[in-house]
């Protein structure tokens, strides 16, 4: 992975003091390397179909978001906030993150984070092979060779989705995600890209906000309150690598309103556990028991999915991936 030199972007309008104008907002830009074959069109519509209105969006073969970035350097807990740009590179084997704003000074820091958000060092072709042994999979994997387990930027963030949309569809889920970061995120103010100028909640905020008529359940809310508590205590650091994956695991399973589903799912995408398996999803059930009428039932299912492990992450994005196929859009997860 390199970073290129802080460069500036092209000159933008505008004066500071006596007239001169603005200094333009610093960019770097890191080159993200991975193994082929990478599905870049299959990730991006994942994403697509789960971005938050306001926060993040695909548009031009391009996965953009606001971001923050812990300030290391001021030592008082602020941030460092901009714009983040990802595009596969059109001929070399990598990922180009483009940083605008002062998040560009931590373009090293970021571009590993990056790493593990979009599955960069997963090994396709040995994905592939262990699963492709079982019958069902074997068409699955010639139809999306270089599929990838899409990640998240931020693991409170994932968990707040997931729990937003238990026992409702995706696009439900979205539009209510987009309520609640209108209700307490935070919208950036002469932010040069309309459709990412909106801050995520923060678990503090989220915690504390009015949820009243926000369009879930009062004991969802409850959930979903809870959990950004024990995120802003720092009791739950989802997003530091560090973290035992089985403490975290535990963890959020022993919060109301979080089952093994939204567990699973989490581990999947933010933990980055590639054999998670959220063996209880409603659409990955039906899925595999119209392939085999006995899966309907949780002790053959499990028995089947041994098998596929330690790619059992893998395994149910390419049932989620082929329903998307079939469905013309993203279903699933």
């Amino acid at each position: 992975m390199l970073a290129a030199a802080h460069a500036p972007p092209a000159p933008t309008s505008g004066s500071g003091r006596n007239g001169a104008k603005a200094a333009p907002a610093p960019t770097a830009t890191v080159t993200l390397p991975f193994v082929e074959p990478y599905d870049w069109p299959r990730v991006l519509r994942f994403f697509a179909g789960r971005a938050t209105r306001g926060v993040e969006t695909i548009e031009a073969g391009a996965y953009r978001r606001a971001i923050e970035w812990p300030d290391a350097d001021a030592n008082d807990g602020t941030v460092a906030a901009g714009t983040l740009s990802v595009t596969r590179h059109p001929k070399k084997a990598c990922l180009v993150a483009t940083l605008e704003g002062d998040v560009a000074r931590h373009a090293k820091a970021i571009g590993k984070h990056l790493t593990r958000m979009f599955d960069l060092r997963a090994d396709a072709p040995a994905i592939g092979a262990h699963l492709a042994r079982d019958p069902w999979f074997a068409p699955l994997v010639d139809a999306a060779p270089g599929l990838r387990v899409p990640g998240a930027w931020s693991g409170f963030e994932l968990v707040v989705r997931a729990i937003v949309g238990q026992q409702v569809s995706v696009k439900a889920a979205s539009t209510i995600i987009g309520r609640i970061v209108e209700r307490t995120g935070t919208q950036l103010a002469d932010h040069p890209h309309a459709d990412t100028a909106w801050r995520f909640p923060t678990p503090a905020a989220l915690a504390a906000a009015d949820m009243d008529k926000i369009g879930m359940p009062g004991k969802r809310v409850a959930a979903l309150q809870g959990f950004a508590r024990e995120v802003a205590s720092g009791a739950l650091p989802l997003d530091d690598p560090r973290a035992d994956r089985d403490e975290l695991r535990a963890a959020l399973l022993a919060m109301p309103g979080i089952g093994p589903w939204t567990v699973e799912y989490v581990a999947m995408r933010a933990l980055r556990d590639p054999d998670a398996w959220p063996g209880t999803d409603l659409i990955l059930m039906q899925s595999l028991a119209a392939r085999d009428p006995s899966m309907a039932k949780a002790k053959a299912l499990r028995a089947r999915a041994d098998a596929w492990r330690p790619y059992r992450a893998y395994a149910a994005l390419h049932v989620w991936n082929e329903i998307a196929d079939k469905a013309g859009g993203a279903k699933g997860g």
